[in-house]
């Protein structure tokens, strides 16, 4: 069995230690040929306890992890210690712990995952994605969700959109392919100074290496995604799936079925030929920038 390191490091978060920890347990439960209903039955629990916990949905208690290890036969004092070590550094909060006050929990999830990604496939047709604002653009947009939001708030909230975007910085940064529709550039968010400096900061984003983004204009008419925004995360790992995340005003959905998977990443293609090619997106920014944004 090959071992999963242990130690979180800048693109390691708790959610996907959670779900490498998860998929490790249950290949050693089918392996063993215990039910999950025994597991759950050894550690006082329930099947369903037993399945969030091999999906990654839940944390770890070191007794429980430590019960199934003898369950499923592990012996080897080595791989023990590296799993359970696994464990405690799963319960660990991740950087935006101290954002609680500002971040509903549905989105803690997502931030965990986006931290691990290997590649960040986005698409957007109301705003410019988050990873690509600025931070006069992200004050403009939370303004618009949370109109009576204190001065504070607001701080907070925008400095945990700024504070997202030190991934596309780090040494080992995720690839971000985005979509956006021409719409989501041509609305004045914000006022047209907001909206120059985001125009200005996205060109600039078209230069990094790590970053793709492509634009669809009006005249492309219907097209793939017409249901609207979703992303798709994509790890590093082969034990975890792709995940497609789907934002709602108040809740999100997330979806790893391999039917779901296929569906939207067919779509993703879709939008992505529909596009116009990466290469111009610097061209059509420009054009954008000196008919709509003049400085």
């Amino acid at each position: 069995m090959t071992m999963v390191p242990a130690e979180s490091g800048p693109a390691t978060g708790p959610t996907v230690l959670r779900m490498l920890l998860g998929a490790q347990l249950r290949r050693l439960r089918e392996t063993a040929g215990v039910t999950r209903e025994g597991a759950g039955w050894e550690i006082r629990s329930s099947e369903s306890k037993i399945s969030r916990m091999e999906l990654g949905r839940v944390g770890f208690k070191e007794r429980d992890v430590s019960d199934l290890l003898t369950l499923y036969g592990v012996k080897d004092p080595d791989e023990r210690a590296a799993l359970l070590k696994l464990a405690r550094d799963a319960n660990s909060p991740g950087w935006w712990h101290r954002y609680g006050d500002v971040l509903p929990a549905w989105f803690q999830s997502y931030l965990g995952l986006e931290a691990a990604a290997a590649l960040i496939r986005t698409y957007e047709v109301q705003f410019v994605p988050g990873l690509l604002q600025t931070a006069d653009y992200a004050r403009a947009v939370v303004l618009l969700g949370h109109p009576s939001a204190t001065p504070d708030e607001l701080d907070r909230r925008v400095g945990l959109r700024i504070q997202r975007q030190e991934l596309l910085r780090r040494s080992d940064p995720p690839q971000l392919w985005a979509v956006v529709d021409e719409a989501a550039l041509r609305r004045p968010i914000g006022g047209p100074a907001v909206m120059r400096g985001q125009i200005t900061a996205l060109i600039e984003a078209t230069r990094s290496p790590n970053v793709r983004l492509q634009v669809i204009p009006f005249d492309a008419g219907g097209h793939a995604a017409a249901g609207g925004a979703f992303t798709i995360l994509r790890f590093g790992d082969q034990d975890l799936p792709d995940i497609v995340y789907i934002e709602q005003l108040t809740s999100a959905i997330y979806l790893d079925k391999r039917e779901d998977l296929d569906f939207y990443a067919l779509a993703m293609e879709r939008l992505c030929v529909e596009a116009e090619p990466p290469e111009r997106t610097p061209e059509i920014l420009g054009r954008l920038l000196a008919e709509r944004y003049p400085g």
